[in-house]
């Protein structure tokens, strides 16, 4: 299996079939747009930088827009509603979490999540494999508040996600922020693309960080 970071929120996961979260079109926040055609697209809300299904389509794509459970591919696909703030959406609107499941390597992705999910929520989220977690603040929760969520979910990954990089146009914070919180023998820098199998993942939590 592999994984493929286009930056921002935007992952291409790759089995039989290729899986994108959230693509953006690039130019809009200032860095370079997803090479990428999906068969399964999930978008987690309805924001310029998260929508950007036009690029990363092709004719039979399957996108999916809203919470709830389907199978696509024999991926199984769990779309949780959420928030883009700490008010209920009343900032920022809605988002969806979504948990999917791909030949028993779990994957969750947290979208633009403004908030700390209830421990009922997280409990239907667990267990998580891979844990992609925005760690910019500003827009979605900041540092702190990830590394609290990821103690609470406790993947076998956390993979941080929409934080500053070179280009990127939006005020939010870099990912050291976030990795200042764990001890450096739990980080490790895969680069740009990672191949894995289920026997890579590590007993307790690591943080993997993707680079452009």
């Amino acid at each position: 299996m592999r994984i493929r970071w286009h930056g921002h929120a935007c992952f291409e996961i790759e089995n039989e079939k290729i899986l994108v979260t959230d693509p953006h079109d690039g130019k809009s926040i200032g860095i370079k747009a997803p090479f990428v055609e999906g068969d399964i697209i999930l978008v987690s809300h309805d924001h310029f930088d998260h929508n950007a299904v036009r690029l990363v389509k092709k004719s039979d794509s399957k996108v999916v827009r809203e919470p709830g459970t389907r199978t696509l591919h024999k991926v199984k696909i769990k779309g949780f509603p959420s928030y883009h703030d700490q008010n209920q959406g009343s900032k920022r609107g809605s988002n969806i979490i979504y948990r999917f499941d791909d030949e028993g390597i779990t994957f969750c992705h947290l979208g633009d999540l403004g908030h700390m999910p209830d421990d009922r929520l997280i409990d239907k989220l667990r267990p998580v494999d891979f844990l992609f977690i925005p760690v910019g603040g500003t827009f979605t929760i900041g540092p702190e508040e990830a590394k609290e969520l990821v103690d609470k979910i406790k993947p076998s990954i956390a993979v941080p996600m929409h934080y500053k990089v070179g280009g990127l146009s939006l005020d939010i914070k870099g990912v050291n922020s976030f990795l200042s919180l764990y001890p450096e023998e739990k980080i490790h820098k895969v680069g740009v693309e990672l191949d894995f199998l289920r026997s890579d993942l590590p007993d307790e939590t690591e943080v993997w960080v993707f680079s452009l």
